[in-house]
């Protein structure tokens, strides 16, 4: 059973926080510092969030910044931040769903690992969820940094996920997945790897056939480089 949380901070696609099922307006400094909190799991020191939000800034400039930041959250402020002395976090009654993506992703990585063929629930949501990036728009170091790790991780859990979903017979998601890793890195050749099974899984090798040319055709032009041996034997066998 899902537990419902009374506040949700929205971190993937863009930035929203929900209090009690509304939407609340969060000034952008504010904003700031709950994203940060929520790209960390544990407690983050308050010298730590100041110096990441302001790096141009001196310390007592950083600090006084993020006092200002906690201020603009007013009444909220009890329900979202737990603000001890020298550290700052996320209330326990707060759901982050970047955490949900990692979990899930997760999950699929542990069952893949261990050679797990169950039908995944609801493959369409679940594979909406991993191709969402962290704050696509924000631009600083520490976003950016967070978003790639995540990005990678998402990547190869959509990979595992078209993997299960062949094995199951379910070649239409399959493709899906296949092609929704690739639309997160078309240059990743395990991503295309997946992609073309699953158009070979489902019988159409014209489909395969043009994925990899395309994909041949773009690592030369991008890279100078060309599919590994491993890609080419496996269209080699068609």
């Amino acid at each position: 059973m899902r537990v419902t949380y009374p506040v949700r901070l929205s971190l993937l696609s863009g930035f929203e926080l929900v209090i009690d099922g509304d939407a609340v307006h969060v000034p952008t400094s504010s904003q700031r510092v709950l994203a940060f909190l929520g790209l960390h799991i544990r407690p983050q020191p308050r010298t730590q969030v100041a110096r990441s939000l302001w790096r141009e800034a001196t310390d007592q400039r950083a600090i006084a910044n993020l006092r200002a930041a906690l201020w603009k959250l007013h009444v909220i402020r009890e329900r979202v931040i737990v603000a001890r002395k020298d550290q700052l976090s996320l209330c326990g009654e707060v759901s982050v769903d970047l955490a949900e993506v990692l979990q899930r992703a997760r999950e699929l990585l542990d069952i893949s690992c261990a050679g797990g063929t169950d039908q995944p629930a609801a493959p369409a949501e679940l594979l909406d969820l991993l191709s969402r990036d962290v704050l696509p728009h924000w631009d600083e170091d520490w976003v950016v940094i967070e978003r790639e790790r995540v990005r990678q991780l998402r990547i190869h859990a959509i990979e595992a996920l078209s993997v299960r979903l062949r094995r199951q017979g379910w070649h239409a998601e399959a493709v899906e997945a296949g092609l929704a890793a690739v639309a997160a890195d078309p240059l990743r050749e395990s991503a295309q790897r997946v992609l073309i099974e699953a158009h070979l899984a489902e019988g159409n090798a014209a489909d395969a056939r043009r994925q990899f040319e395309s994909f041949r055709d773009l690592l030369w032009r991008d890279l100078a480089i060309r599919p590994t041996p491993a890609l080419d034997a496996l269209m080699a066998r068609r």
